[in-house]
């Protein structure tokens, strides 16, 4: 079986959820199928990575996008009826690149990795060919949620782009043969948006040798929260983390310390270290596993939430117990929520994080391993993968 891939974003280093996912579902489908990769790339440095993924595919091809250009058809969308998603994500040369690829090799099935990807799937030269969309989670859902909680006119933009996607989610739907999601939250948003379509649960998942520590738990009263440190529910995050929620932990436990371990911090997250609150802003780390396994805790403060937080796993089973925000928490598999605490204001969720720095190293590492994430190790969350592509392979047209 030929799988053609397409990936908004290279899938290297498996250092994000997005990056996670693609990477994960690439060495899944190592096993069994032909891949030929095409991915978008936003800077040099991600384009160098290429060759990392050669040990996975059979071919990469990387197009290189413009800030500027997007920046600019972004402008322009929004005089049309385009989503703004769809304008940011596109390159000059790339239906060249997609033409070169289906001549040389054209695939059996057209394996779309997010909503930004699927216009490609949908127009020549891969129009025609059977699709399998991995929606991963629905972007129409958490632009609406973000229009909720955003001012104008930034939230009419928004506002904009969760209607424009809802109607695109609906179009993909009815033309794909098989649509992916993370969580059955994900799954009954889809089949409101389109009843028709053929949706399964594909969940996230984590390298449990990978993260699972290799000494005892630490005497430490370091808190982390992990992740994408420019992605907004990231930084509202964290903004409401350390604003709102951390001087009334400190308060009681004046030796407690913050890092917020992630790449690309903005101006408002990296002036948190100079607060004087005992904040460490790390930017972008080799590994993260080091700051998990000196930690005592791991928190996911988001407020808005898609999917599964992948950073709430990884830190499961690097021993953490975690504290969490309900909107996260209404993703995450049942197993996973036997090791943290869901914590819905700020005094609520100082007081989780207190109570967690209170216990002994020994009991938080026992709380965190509650959560028995067998069932959610990358190779078993992807088992079902090889016979859905075989059966939207084999109903194909001659």
């Amino acid at each position: 079986m030929r799988v053609l891939f397409l990936s908004h974003r290279l899938p290297y280093a498996p250092n994000r959820g997005d990056r996670l996912r693609a990477h994960a579902l690439l060495r899944a489908l190592r096993g069994f199928a032909t891949v030929d990769l095409v991915a978008l790339a936003h800077d040099a440095e991600e384009a160098s990575h290429a060759e990392d993924l050669e040990p996975l595919v059979d071919s990469v091809t990387v197009v290189r996008t413009s800030r500027l250009r997007g920046a600019l058809r972004a402008v322009a969308a929004l005089l049309t009826g385009r989503p703004l998603t769809h304008a940011l994500l596109h390159a000059p040369g790339l239906h060249a690149e997609l033409l070169r690829c289906v001549s040389a090799h054209r695939p059996d099935v057209v394996l779309a990795f997010c909503s930004g990807m699927a216009p490609l799937a949908l127009a020549p030269p891969l129009a025609g060919l059977p699709l399998l969309l991995d929606m991963v989670d629905l972007d129409s859902q958490k632009w609406a949620a973000l229009a909720a909680t955003t001012r104008a006119p930034l939230g009419w933009v928004y506002a904009r782009e969760a209607r424009l996607m809802t109607a695109f989610e609906r179009l993909v739907a009815q033309r794909a043969a098989h649509v992916l999601v993370v969580n059955p939250r994900e799954r009954d948003a889809m089949l409101a948006i389109e009843p028709s379509a053929q949706v399964s649960v594909v969940a996230n998942g984590v390298a449990l040798g990978h993260f699972a520590p290799a000494g005892p738990p630490p005497e430490s009263q370091t808190v982390t929260f992990c992740g994408v440190m420019n992605y907004r529910p990231n930084v509202d995050g964290a903004l409401w983390l350390a604003r709102e929620v951390w001087p009334l932990v400190r308060a009681q436990v004046p030796a407690a310390t913050l890092s917020l371990v992630g790449m690309h911090p903005t101006a408002a997250i990296r002036s948190l270290a100079d607060s004087g609150q005992q904040i460490l802003v790390t930017g972008a780390v080799p590994d993260v596993r080091p700051y998990l396994w000196q930690s005592a805790v791991a928190v996911a403060p988001l407020q808005v939430a898609r999917g599964v937080q992948n950073k709430v796993l990884e830190a499961l089973a690097a021993g953490l117990p975690c504290v969490v925000t309900p909107v996260v928490a209404d993703g995450l598999p049942a197993v996973a929520l036997q090791g943290c605490t869901v914590a819905t204001d700020a005094s609520a969720f100082a007081s989780a994080i207190v109570a967690a720095l209170a216990r002994s190293p020994e009991a938080r590492r026992a709380e965190a391993r509650r959560a028995d994430l067998t069932m959610v190790d990358w190779p078993h969350t992807l088992a079902t993968l090889q016979p859905l592509l075989a059966g939207i392979a084999d109903a194909r047209p001659d």
